[in-house]
């Protein structure tokens, strides 16, 4: 049930954004991070990163709201193979509103679908988003 239920739309310009990003050339780490538009009921682009590290990006992740981010990461793989996945990490902090937390969630499958990723991780905490954690993440996948 929950799987079906849309609460906010993606934003027509996001949805172009995250296609450019999808196909972008660059081979160093960037990242979208993406907000709910409470008024609009519109998921919307909230910023854009080039070169960021794991841990950088935690530190631009509010730490009582929740958002969306698509993070293309540079992965080197342990037989010395290069890939750029894009994961969609969904960071969902303790101490939320119950309301913002539910239009987030509601969201979620949504906006995962849209942009086409398989790559979906969840984190409480904006602390919990490391270079380890994604990595470790990422080792499922080979």
């Amino acid at each position: 049930m929950s799987d079906s239920l849309v609460v906010c739309d993606v934003d027509p310009a996001l949805l172009e954004k995250l296609k450019k990003f999808r196909f972008r050339k660059e081979t160093n780490n960037a990242a979208l991070i993406m907000k709910v538009d409470k008024d609009r009921q519109v998921v919307v682009l909230e910023e854009e990163f080039q070169d960021i590290s794991p841990e950088d990006l935690s530190k631009e992740l509010p730490e009582r709201q929740p958002r969306f981010v698509v993070y293309s990461y540079r992965y080197t793989h342990e037989d010395g193979r290069i890939s750029y996945p894009l994961c969609f990490i969904f960071c969902s902090p303790a101490g939320c509103k119950p309301e913002q937390q539910m239009m987030y969630a509601g969201s979620k499958n949504r906006l995962v679908q849209a942009a086409e990723l398989t790559k979906v991780f969840e984190i409480r905490s904006t602390e919990e988003l490391t270079e380890q954690w994604l990595k470790q993440r990422l080792a499922f996948f080979r």
